[in-house]
C-alpha cells in the first residue's frame, strides 16, 4: 500500500448509513471510512449499540456541517417492554425492577402519550455520554456510581402509538436534539403505572433526511466489490443536509468578499437566521444574517 493510499482520498458528501444492531457508531464509521478509503470522516451523533437506522456519516468537507446535523430533529420507532426496568433503560441492562402491567387499551395509551407532546423535562440517564466533571456519565455508571443530573428541556413534536400487544408498546417519535428515548420510555411506563425499557430502537430520520435514503452496510460491502465509483454513487450532496434552509445566491463580487471572511449585503436575502450560500450554483457553505442585514460566513466549503 502506498503512502497516498494509507492517507486516504478526498471524497466529499454525506452517506446515510443504516447502522446495524450490535456495533457502536464509531465502529460503523471506521468501517465506512475504510471502504471509501476516505481521508476524513465523522458521524453526527451516536446511536446506541442496540439501535439501528440512520447514522449520517460526513465525508471530507461535509464534516464542517456535522454540528448542524447533530442539532437537527430526529425521528424514531421504538418498542417498549412494559413491566420491567433495567439499569440502562434498554434491553442491554440488568433487570432491576419488575412490576405488574395492568389492563391497557389503545385509548388509554394514546391519552398518556399525548401528555408527552410539546416541551418536556428529561433527566439524562447515567448511561449516556454527557460529562460530569470531565468524565462521561456511562463510565461512572460502569463503576457503580450515580451522580445528580439536572433536568433538560426537550421537545416531542409528535408521538404516535403504532402497536399495543400484551406488554409490548410500539411508538413513533419525532423529537428535538438531546431527547433520550430510553428516558422517555421509563417516563411513559411510570405514567402508565408500571415500569418500561426500550427493547428495540430504530432511527428513521435526521433533519431533512428520511428512511428511504438509507444504505445498509451489506449493500455497501457488495458495492465495494464493484469499486469506489459504485460506493461514491451512494453519497448525497452535503447541502442536502440543510434542504429546509433558505438559499442565497451570490454575485461574483459578493462571493469574493464573503470568501475573504467579510459579511456581505445581498438584495432580497432573508432578514434573519441561517442560510445556504451558493455562487455559480456551487455550494459555498453556510452563513448567518446579522442584525444589520448583512450575511456573515460561518462555515465555508473549500473549492472542490
Amino acid at each position: 500500500m502506498t503512502r497516498a493510499q494509507r492517507k486516504g482520498r478526498d471524497v466529499h458528501g454525506i452517506l446515510l448509513l443504516d447502522k446495524p444492531a450490535g456495533i457502536s457508531s464509531n465502529s460503523a464509521l471506521q468501517r465506512v471510512k475504510r471502504m471509501f478509503q476516505a481521508r476524513k470522516a465523522g458521524h453526527t451523533g451516536s446511536l446506541d449499540q442496540i439501535a439501528t437506522g440512520m447514522l449520517p456519516i460526513c465525508l471530507g468537507e461535509a464534516t464542517k456541517l456535522s454540528g448542524f446535523l447533530l442539532d437537527a430533529d430526529k425521528r424514531y420507532r421504538a418498542v417498549l417492554r412494559l413491566g420491567v426496568r433495567t439499569t440502562t433503560g434498554d434491553i442491554e441492562g440488568e433487570v432491576v425492577q419488575v412490576q405488574p402491567v395492568g389492563s391497557l387499551d389503545t385509548q388509554t395509551v394514546r391519552h398518556v402519550l399525548h401528555q408527552f407532546t410539546g416541551p418536556i423535562q428529561q433527566t439524562p440517564p447515567m448511561h449516556s455520554a454527557i460529562k460530569h466533571q470531565g468524565q462521561p456519565l456511562y463510565k461512572l455508571a460502569h463503576r457503580g456510581l450515580e451522580v445528580e443530573r439536572q433536568p433538560r428541556t426537550v421537545i416531542i413534536y409528535e408521538i404516535e402509538l403504532l402497536r399495543l400487544q400484551g406488554t409490548e408498546l410500539e411508538i413513533g417519535v419525532h423529537c428535538s436534539k438531546g431527547t433520550y428515548i430510553r428516558t422517555l420510555a421509563e417516563d411513559i411506563g411510570g405514567v402508565l403505572g408500571t415500569e418500561a425499557h426500550v427493547s428495540e430502537l430504530r432511527r428513521l430520520g435526521v433533519g431533512a433526511f428520511r428512511a428511504q435514503q438509507m444504505v445498509s452496510m451489506e449493500t455497501l460491502e457488495s458495492l465495494a466489490q464493484q469499486g469506489l465509483a459504485a460506493l461514491d454513487a451512494q453519497i448525497v450532496p452535503m447541502d442536502s443536509a440543510l434542504a429546509d434552509w433558505p438559499a442565497v445566491r451570490l454575485s461574483q463580487q459578493t462571493r469574493y468578499y464573503l470568501c475573504m471572511g467579510q459579511p456581505v449585503l445581498v438584495p432580497h436575502a432573508p432578514t434573519e437566521g441561517w442560510v445556504r450560500l451558493y455562487g455559480d450554483e456551487r455550494f459555498l457553505g453556510v452563513g448567518e444574517v446579522q442584525d444589520d442585514g448583512r450575511i456573515a460566513p460561518r462555515r465555508l466549503i473549500q473549492s472542490l
